[in-house]
């Protein structure tokens, strides 16, 4: 069955959609009224330095500013410099060739031939200006140099939005005059030069054709065939080397995630496929019906993001990625709307749901433009009451876990590092509730902050293991075991090259009820401090005493070899503000328990940790997520010096789970009126009911 939408510049109908378009009338009349809509005569730096040096949070934006020159943070601070006005002015550009797609939109739905003019003088407006930007001179090294920006990958992304806005306004019979035209057409030809030399000096100079970038800029000289009529070229750019079949083939696992492992790349490479085929439908291409080498589609990613959403929708910041952010929800929104109207999964209707909710609360209004390109007209939608079921991505590294009628569920990484946008956090555990995430990876700064490599990509930041205080090394996990049923999901994760000398294996074990994670730890050399850490989003409720003046060292890695290997270190004392208090009774081989609690707000969330003879459990004041790093959170360390440990936790929703150790390799789990329940540890099979 054919995937081809009627139109190829899709504008939703109906009484929602004329609500939305009229909210979003609103919005261009407020960005008329303030005069706002002129383009700038530089071009744009790199975003990623629009971020706070004091507070590591991104600086604010003002889409209604005509020019900007002291940038705000959150928290009060004022600053400038050319590195902060060079970011604003991406966002700037960003937010004028959304401003005349919205306009076209708007026009499209019925309003007023003025909106048209808006769409129509922006477009023409950057035609004429675009030739005037230089190639970057102040671009880094490392980058493929744009003209409107830093990054030739910042350019091809805006030049679709533009482009896009241009060929709806041609949908509905606006004209550009001969000058216009010329003028357009001088733009169309130095994209499309230039996207052909980065796409030659990625794919055959670089030898990286998988590349996020060469997704994008496949996108970007697809917007400019259709804009141009041209047929055969996009025909030879989708089949061809780097193109959009054999990128879908290489830059996505046969298991669907991007390759990179990262949620934020996978949704940006899709929607860089959508725009793809959206060009290429034009020419009645299908390409949303496109299929890799190894059966990768642009439904089976779209499926992926629906997985991996949490119960209230939202994703979670696997790898580099923001934990939340306004442009990124729209992203999300975006590709959330074509999955629902063009393939119909009813699982990204919560995810559709939480990127407006998310739109809404950063204050950017209640109509958001992709529901009228891509959706039905409204943000509204209907949760699927399928029941969601345990997935494991074997290629990318990926094992979530789930059991009908468990409140409880979870996610674990096991795989490939992610090559640059990879963390030190194999076997890395997220614990979900129906309530929100307790325990989510909290996500990447932007990155010209100096935290991106001084905590949210270090081993400490995550809910895993470290040594001594240091990251663990780049390498790749493995799971042993991944068996799910109607009752339970068991898991088993294995890395042994995270550290030399050094064992971690990780056991999951998730009922209907309960959730025991047993976390062991074996070293062939010298006692070290072997380090289990938990990042919870609320501060545990627990039996505690101070711990005044103490701290750990966190080893941040400075210098390196060529082959990566650190040189240096500089050491980071995170407070140690607390040492929890277990019970005084222990079971047969010394261990006692130790109950934590977690408040309403993340679903009263129940867990019970074994501590063992010679374990210690303290809190550590830590950084924030990365939407507010200033923000100090508790974490919970369970540590011990040796050459072994064996980290025993439960959790559940409601009363805690009483748990002791029988022997060596078993453990009883008691629930408040039921039966005890055992469970060994077993060396060819995992975690399993005695």
């Amino acid at each position: 069955m054919s995937t081809l939408r009627e139109n190829a510049a899709h504008v939703a109908g109906g009484a929602g959609a004329s609500e939305t378009a009229a909210l979003l009338r609103q919005d261009l009349d407020r960005l008329l009224a303030a005069g706002s809509l002129v383009i700038p005569q530089e071009p744009g730096g790199w975003w990623h330095q629009y971020v706070c040096p004091h507070h590591h949070t991104e600086l604010v934006f003002h889409d209604d500013v005509i020019l900007e020159t002291v940038f705000a943070c959150p928290h009060g601070c004022r600053i400038e410099g050319e590195a902060y006005r060079g970011a604003w002015l991406v966002f700037k550009h960003q937010s004028l060739a959304r401003a005349a797609l919205q306009a076209a939109a708007v026009y499209a739905a019925g309003a007023d031939a003025r909106y048209a003019a808006v769409a129509k003088e922006l477009i023409v407006g950057y035609a004429r200006q675009f030739p005037l930007y230089p190639v970057h001179p102040d671009a880094q090294g490392w980058m493929l140099k744009g003209r409107a920006f830093h990054q030739a990958l910042t350019e091809a992304i805006w030049s679709t939005t533009l482009i896009r806005a241009y060929l709806l306004l041609r949908d509905q019979g606006v004209g550009f005059d001969a000058e216009e035209q010329a003028a357009l057409d001088v733009f169309f030809e130095l994209l499309a030069t230039s996207m052909a030399e980065y796409r030659h000096i990625l794919i055959h100079e670089r030898n990286n054709a998988e590349s996020n970038y060469t997704a994008w800029l496949n996108a970007s000289l697809s917007c400019v065939h259709a804009a141009r009529g041209e047929r055969e070229a996009l025909q030879s750019l989708i089949d061809g080397q780097g193109g959009f079949r054999h990128h879908l083939s290489i830059g996505v696992k046969p298991d669907q995630l991007e390759f990179e492992g990262s949620t934020y790349y996978h949704v940006f490479v899709l929607r860089a496929y959508l725009i793809a085929a959206e060009m290429a439908q034009r020419f009645g291409l299908d390409l949303y019906a496109a299929a890799g080498a190894e059966g990768q589609s642009l439904r089976g990613m779209l499926e992926a993001v629906a997985d991996l959403a949490d119960d209230q929708g939202a994703l979670p910041a696997l790898h580099d990625g923001p934990l939340a952010r306004g442009p990124y929800a729209r992203e999300i929104a975006e590709i959330a709307e074509q999955g629902l109207t063009i393939y119909g999964i009813a699982g990204l209707a919560p995810v559709r749901r939480e990127a407006y909710r998310q739109l809404a609360a950063a204050g950017e209004g209640e109509a958001q433009l992709e529901a009228l390109l891509y959706g039905k007209g409204t943000a509204g939608a209907e949760a699927s009451s399928q029941p969601r079921s345990a997935r494991l991505w074997p290629q990318s590294g990926f094992v979530l876990g789930r059991v009908a009628g468990s409140p409880l569920s979870f996610l674990a990484d096991f795989g490939e590092h992610g090559g640059s946008h990879g963390h030190y956090d194999k076997l890395h555990l997220t614990l979900m509730h129906p309530a929100g995430t307790l325990t989510p990876d909290f996500g990447m700064v932007p990155y010209g902050s100096t935290m991106r490599r001084t905590w949210f990509a270090e081993t400490a930041s995550h809910n895993t293991v470290s040594l001594g205080g240091y990251s663990q090394a780049q390498h790749e996990g493995r799971c042993l075991r991944y068996e799910a049923t109607d009752a339970t999901v068991s898991v088993w994760l294995q890395s042994t090259d995270a550290y030399a000398g050094c064992t971690l294996n990780r056991h999951l074990l998730l009922t209907g009820d309960w959730l025991l994670d047993w976390f062991q730890v074996e070293l062939t050399g010298e006692a070290q401090s072997i380090e289990w850490w938990l990042h919870p989003v609320v501060p545990p409720v627990a039996a505690s005493e101070p711990a005044e003046g103490q701290v750990f060292p966190l080893q941040i890695a400075g210098a390196k070899h060529a082959d990566g290997e650190a040189t240096s270190f500089t050491v980071v004392e995170l407070p140690v503000t607390a040492r929890y208090v277990p019970a005084t009774e222990v079971d047969a081989l010394g261990a006692a328990q130790l109950k934590l609690a977690y408040p309403a707000g993340a679903g009263a969330i129940a867990h019970t940790a074994l501590v063992q003879p010679g374990d210690e459990v303290v809190a550590v004041q830590t950084p924030g997520d990365s939407v507010n790093p200033s923000r100090a959170l508790t974490a919970v360390l369970h540590r011990r010096m040796g050459t072994r440990a064996d980290f025993i936790h439960v959790y559940r929703a409601g009363d805690p789970v009483a748990v002791k150790r029988v022997s060596a390799d078993t453990v009883s789990l008691t629930v408040p009126g039921a039966e005890e329940k055992f469970v060994q540890l077993t060396q060819e099979n995992g975690l399993l009911f005695k």
